[in-house]
């Protein structure tokens, strides 16, 4: 399956190199092109891709906004952020506005090709210390676990693998932690997703810290 990207950056240098990268995969197409948020929008909403790489601070309009109104009108479009410091502001409120993770801007060839197709797949992963950030900003004190729909169909196993996202763990380091296969854990996921309606690993961490289940003991 050939993953298509949209690119928004207004460095016409970096633009062309994310290309160059990207198209050198067989299985990643690039479809589009935008220098600025607002051009980023019209191009996503035309083109329809599985994901944007989408920069933050552009001089024809920014990408929180731009990210917001993609993933309002195309919610299946997931949106990367391209940052220059994994712990910028911006980067967290580009989260709240709806994209599913970032990327570095000196981000190896090979680690960007992975992470594209990882976030194509809905496998976005955020560090530990960017996601209590964000769930921090979100959440001051935890709701009653009532509160968020779909928890009480979770099953006990599904509840230990929303713990481990809760903390910012990949798929292969869940696997690791609970003695399973990754490819069960990425059903778990799915499954932890569909019944939180969750858009994403972020939403579903964010949902659990509300719930007050993240830090619980495993059963």
């Amino acid at each position: 399956m050939t993953v298509r990207v949209v690119l928004v950056d207004d460095n016409e240098l970096l633009r062309a190199g994310l290309l160059t990268v990207l198209n050198s995969d067989p299985d990643i197409r690039v479809v589009g092109e935008a220098s600025s948020g607002p051009d980023g929008v019209r191009v996503a909403l035309a083109r329809q891709p599985d994901l944007v790489l989408m920069d933050v601070e552009m001089a024809g309009g920014d990408g929180i906004t731009a990210t917001r109104q993609i993933v309002e009108a195309a919610p299946h479009v997931q949106v990367l952020i391209l940052t220059m410091f994994d712990l910028d502001d911006y980067v967290l409120t580009a989260l709240r506005a709806g994209a599913s993770g970032f990327l570095l801007k000196t981000t190896e060839p090979q680690a960007l090709i992975r992470a594209v197709k990882d976030a194509a797949g809905g496998n976005t992963t955020l560090g530990p210390t960017v996601l209590a950030r964000l769930v921090d900003s979100y959440v001051a004190q935890p709701a009653p676990r009532s509160t968020v729909p779909g928890l009480a169909e979770l099953t006990s196993r599904e509840l230990d693998v929303l713990r481990s996202m809760a903390r910012g763990l990949s798929n292969a380091e869940i696997a690791a932690e609970l003695f399973l296969a990754e490819t069960t854990v990425k059903t778990h996921v799915a499954h932890v997703l569909a019944k939180l309606g969750a858009r994403d690993r972020v939403q579903a961490a964010i949902l659990a810290h509300q719930a007050g289940v993240a830090t619980r003991e495993m059963r």
